[in-house]
């Protein structure tokens, strides 16, 4: 039976060893096909950029393809990555290969072959990834350039001028020709049998279509309306929120009826080819409209002013259908280069038939101009266009309306001279611009709005707040692509950055991309947050059951709170990637930029660290130090904070702690002495001085009786017999009060026994007295 087993156990692992043979083979293959088929592609892209007679279109395609291999090729490129690590360790543990004429041991050699064979099986199918990787990025590149060239060239080219008489019947003939064929290819296929089949066989279906797509469009607004006013009874604190999310049903709603008018007339197949070719564009284009006229009235829904078009509420509805006219300007736009696509326009007539659109452009963006500019005049009193520009946002806001209105006024002129692409390159971008300024303004109002509805906070103060700042920071970085595509980037071209924003950028031998530094402040910030809660443990739960004095408890953690945010940035850069021996470059230059500048800095900070170490000083010492005397409330790693004793903060350098001369009153027990010095005069019995001295510092409670206070007959001085009371208090703190008390009560006994305190006195010798008594001189008599 065991025999049996066994054999059983062999069988398995001879098929298992032969299936992964198998499939390492299987693998084998359809990688080295993989390959082949890019080795062939790669030769194409090639032949296609040298030639450079490709379309567009053609270059779009060959670059996706370009683009999905270099992908693979750069997933391969970090295959394998740890084995290869551990086989490196492997073979350096082994140490050097032994060089010409010495020996190795057989065993050692053996292993070192089998480990340099397996490494270079891993790193071939790396090197021959890394080589693919570059040669797609190159060629994509390079078809990037040429897309970029042609683009140029087309938007720079100058073709006929619309206002060459000869284009017009040109361009009327066409439109009219294209009018006539859809009309007749409509009629044709209405009156076909099978059309009319269809429609007597699903004319329930259509006409609930036709019925709800008709209710909606038609009364889609009103019904948003009443809406509104129902849920504004409901829910007063955030009428404002439900307003804007109610308003959007003024778009949603008559939207869907055109989609499913849209849908009835597409499935009735009333429309021949042109016409279905424009119907795939109808919804588009209500959503277009709808959505300008939406925007309008969003804009100046509770306020006349905005940075964006500062209007008058007299003139706000002429505002709203200039806004509604430059969306049926972009539809029309659109809906001619859709006919492009099946009519043939020559050059003079397609000129013609886009000028109109561009004209009137032009005109509809300088009437927003003037309104706003006749509001800014009214409310300043002057024209504000020829002040300076507003700071902030507004400003940037004020800028980009004032070149948009610039812009609007060159594109005329442009395709007025041929330039028909490049006018249009201006005019139209700036209409989305200014569109989507005016939604982001919409959207930061709403989203204000809820910030205010969560925090309870009014709606004039969450405007003014620095969450309505962030949150229009963050919109803006948000439509930064969008304003890209507006203005003409290519979809492909975002892409591309993004890839590269993602594979990083090389600073040396470290690549930083945004999911390494994304990773360092992520596990940065879990650090600092860790060291942030073990100080608070420190500081409230464990350091108050101890013996460590206020002092050593404030070192304590505050060494904490170095050692943890140092060791979170150490474990932040290894996990994201970061090689630490590249830090030599940074700190070699930062102990050049210490020789030179930062020697104060440092010595400051590291005397900070022996402070907290050492503890000479501690928080709530009263210390003296450089001629300032007070109480020390804090010790950080580059100065330490002294309140003095007329509650004024003075700032000291740490190094003047350390290398200076400081006299710390309390250090280590609060015990220490105080002097009271007083004269008296001349011809007072000591003895008596001395008793009463004696026993009013005894009866002072501050003064411990041992070692018991005494009394100093310090000596002869020129106008008293001068003493010292010495006593040490059980709190130098109070030494000023001590001092202040025992004066008080040695001038209440000295009065009470009669003994002087005197004050300064001085005899006046005068050498001829005789001249004040006016007597004469004796040798001038004579």
């Amino acid at each position: 039976m065991l025999n049996f087993f066994l054999r059983l156990v062999v069988l398995i692992s001879l098929c298992v060893s032969v299936q992964t043979q198998m499939a390492s083979a299987q693998a084998s293959d359809a990688a080295k096909e993989y390959y082949q088929s890019w080795l062939s592609t790669a030769d194409r892209a090639e032949e296609v950029i040298d030639a450079n007679r490709a379309s567009t279109a053609s270059l779009e395609e060959l670059r996706q393809d370009l683009v999905s291999y270099r992908d693979t090729f750069r997933d391969e490129q970090s295959q394998n990555g740890e084995r290869i690590t551990t086989l490196q360790a492997q073979l350096d543990a082994l140490g050097a290969a032994p060089g010409e004429g010495e020996d190795e041991p057989e065993d050692l050699a053996k292993l070192r072959a089998r480990l340099s064979e397996q490494l270079l099986e891993l790193r071939v199918p790396r090197i021959v990834s890394d080589e693919a990787f570059r040669r797609a990025d190159g060629l994509i590149g390079e078809i990037d350039n040429i897309i970029r060239e042609r683009r140029t060239t087309v938007l720079l080219e100058r073709g006929a001028t619309p206002l060459n008489p000869d284009n017009w019947s040109e361009a009327l003939r066409s439109l009219s020709s294209a009018s006539t064929a859809m009309w007749n290819e409509t009629v044709s296929q209405v009156s076909h049998q099978t059309t009319i089949s269809q429609i007597k066989r699903n004319w329930p279906s259509l006409a609930l279509l036709v019925g709800i797509g008709g209710l909606l469009l038609l009364r889609g607004r009103a019904i948003s309306r009443r809406t509104a006013a129902y849920l504004r009874k409901r829910d007063l604190q955030s009428s404002a929120i439900w307003e804007f999310g109610v308003s959007l049903l003024q778009v949603a709603l008559p939207y869907f009826g055109v989609v499913l008018i849209v849908t009835a007339i597409r499935t009735a197949d009333l429309l021949g080819v042109r016409g279905h070719l424009l119907l795939n564009n109808v919804a588009g284009w209500a959503l277009i409209l709808l959505a300008f006229h939406w925007l309008g009235g969003r804009l100046f829904i509770r306020r006349a002013e905005n940075p964006l078009l500062p209007v008058d509420p007299k003139n706000a509805l002429a505002t709203w259908l200039v806004i509604d006219l430059l969306a049926v300007i972009l539809v029309a736009k659109d809906v001619l280069s859709t006919l492009e696509d099946f009519i043939f326009f020559t050059e003079g007539a397609l000129a013609v038939a886009r000028f109109p659109l561009i004209l009137a452009a032009a005109l509809l963006l300088l009437r927003l101009h003037r309104i706003g500019k006749q509001q800014r005049a009214d409310a300043e009193g002057e024209d504000s266009d020829d002040g300076a520009l507003a700071v902030g946002v507004n400003g940037i806001i004020h800028t980009v309306r004032r070149i948009a209105y610039l812009l609007g006024f060159i594109s005329p002129i442009l395709a007025a001279v041929g330039y028909i692409n490049a006018a249009e390159a201006l005019i139209y971008p700036s209409i989305l611009t200014l569109a989507l300024i005016a939604t982001l303004l919409v959207l930061q109002r709403f989203l204000v709005d809820v910030y205010g509805y969560l925090s309870k906070t009014a709606r004039e103060e969450a405007a003014d707040s620095l969450v309505a700042v962030l949150l229009g920071f963050v919109l803006t970085l948000i439509s930064a692509p969008f304003f890209a595509l507006i203005w003409g980037v290519r979809q492909a071209d975002l892409f591309e950055l993004l890839n590269k924003m993602r594979n990083g950028f090389q600073v040396g031998d470290v690549s930083i991309s945004p999911t390494a530094f994304l990773s360092f402040a992520v596990i940065f910030a879990m650090g600092y947050m860790v060291t942030r809660i073990v100080q608070s443990s420190l500081r409230t739960s464990l350091l108050p059951k101890t013996k460590l004095d206020p002092g050593g408890q404030n070192a304590i953690v505050s060494g904490t709170g170095y050692v943890g945010i140092f060791l979170a940035a150490i474990i932040a850069i290894s996990a994201a990637g970061l090689d630490l021996s590249s830090l030599a470059i940074v700190a070699g230059a930062l102990s050049v930029g210490i020789g030179f500048g930062l020697q104060t800095i440092v010595s400051n900070f590291v005397s900070g660290i022996i402070l907290l170490i050492e503890r000479p000083v501690s928080k709530g010492d009263w210390i003296e130090v450089g001629g300032m005397m007070g109480y020390v409330r804090d010790i950080s790693v580059r100065s330490t904070r002294i309140e003095t004793f007329d509650r004024t903060d003075v700032i000291v350098p740490n190094s003047d702690l350390i290398t200076g001369t400081v006299t710390n009153f309390t250090r280590g027990n609060t015990v220490g002495r105080v002097i009271v010095s007083v004269g008296v005069a001349y011809g007072t019995d000591p003895r008596k001085v001395e008793a009463i001295l004696s026993e009013i510092a005894n009866a002072h409670p501050m003064v411990l009786a041992k070692p018991a206070p005494s009394v100093v007959f310090q000596g002869f001085g020129a106008d008293s017999l001068d003493f010292e009371i010495r006593a040490i208090l059980r709190d130098v703190n109070w030494k000023l009060g001590v001092k202040s008390d025992m004066n008080y009560a040695i001038e209440e006994r000295f009065r009470a026994e009669g003994i002087e305190i005197p004050f300064a006195q001085r005899d006046l010798w005068i050498r001829n007295p005789e001249a004040l008594r006016g007597d004469p001189d004796p040798d001038a008599q004579t």
